[in-house]
């Protein structure tokens, strides 16, 4: 799967290196601590798929510039600033097998740095007056946490169906990779139709990359670091087990109910739910509907002339859902 991460790099491979020296730059700080916590954060970074969008989606249309420099910059910063939140609501002490940051610097270092984190990545844009980007991070801020809250509202309440699921991924998870397409399409001066167009293309996208990232769920041998069941015992209502339990008759649906409701901490009924959600179809269905948003995405991309950049975006949608982790 590294290799595969690699190919798609390759049309953007001296961009990615000079945008990991901007990046770190763009979260300095005259405050030492604030500077050893954003060196931790380099030194332990992800794939960096977000901003492979924003150069991929830039050169699609026209070239990488220092606006899109600026743009994937922003998208990172707002992105670690999440997963920082992330880790003290959740009480996280773990991050891509690292120590996350409220693990390492406490609850409060770690609220109050991914609050900085954010807020670099507003006086990026209008420190070099790109109010159209500022725009796009100022809505994805918002829906992000709509999203969650959303979520965390549901799981309290489980009254969550299809559309529901459908609208707090939309704004969980495709809203920044939505952005992520949209800014690189901006970054190279796109008219409203075309920037829609790379929204549309991101959302897609997006929504395909959590349905996946919530099939792991049941996955026995899921090598995410994601303990399986984990969604049901936070109560968590994902698409394969909406579906099973909407097929399901009275009885089971109300014994189900009942397992993510009062016995979602009790093993043996945490593994008759998954046994459940696997027999009546529900990890088939949310995989055809992962696939119907990928391709959505990808008659997106088919509108677009030939190049290498497009087989990579290509290469990016497939590897979305044939991912391992």
């Amino acid at each position: 799967m590294a290799n595969i991460v690699e190919e798609i790099k390759q049309p953007i491979n001296e961009e990615m290196k000079l945008f990991e020296q901007k990046f770190y730059e763009s979260m300095h700080s005259k405050v030492a601590l604030l500077d050893k916590v954003t060196r931790f954060i380099v030194t332990t970074k992800g794939k960096q798929m977000r901003p492979m969008f924003v150069f991929l989606c830039a050169k699609l249309i026209g070239n990488v510039n220092e606006k899109t420099y600026r743009g994937a910059s922003m998208i990172e910063l707002i992105h670690t600033a999440t997963l920082v939140h992330d880790d003290v609501v959740d009480e996280s002490f773990k991050r891509r097998n690292f120590f996350s940051i409220n693990a390492l610097w406490k609850n409060k270092i770690a609220v109050l740095v991914g609050d900085f984190l954010l807020s670099k990545a507003v006086l990026l844009s209008t420190d070099h007056k790109d109010y159209d980007l500022l725009s796009v991070i100022s809505r994805t801020i918002r829906e992000m946490s709509e999203g969650e809250l959303l979520q965390l509202e549901k799981a309290r309440k489980l009254d969550i169906t299809e559309e529901v699921y459908y609208e707090i991924i939309r704004q969980k998870t495709a809203t920044l990779i939505a952005a992520c397409c949209e800014i690189g399409a901006l970054s190279n001066g796109a008219d409203e139709i075309l920037a829609k167009k790379m929204q549309d293309f991101g959302t897609y996208t997006g929504m395909a990359f959590q349905i996946k990232d919530d099939l792991f769920d049941y996955l026995s041998s899921n090598v995410i670091g994601k303990p399986v069941g984990i969604d049901i015992k936070e109560k968590k209502m994902t698409l394969p087990l909406i579906h099973s339990l909407k097929i399901a008759d009275e009885k089971k649906r109300s014994y189900f109910f009942n397992t993510i409701k009062r016995y979602n901490n009790d093993q043996k009924r945490v593994k008759e739910l998954i046994a459940f959600v696997k027999t009546s179809g529900g990890l088939e269905y949310a995989i055809t509907k992962m696939k119907d948003f990928q391709q959505k995405a990808k008659n997106i991309l088919d509108e677009f002339p030939d190049s290498e950049v497009k087989r990579s975006l290509h290469m990016m949608l497939d590897y979305v859902i044939e991912r391992k982790f």
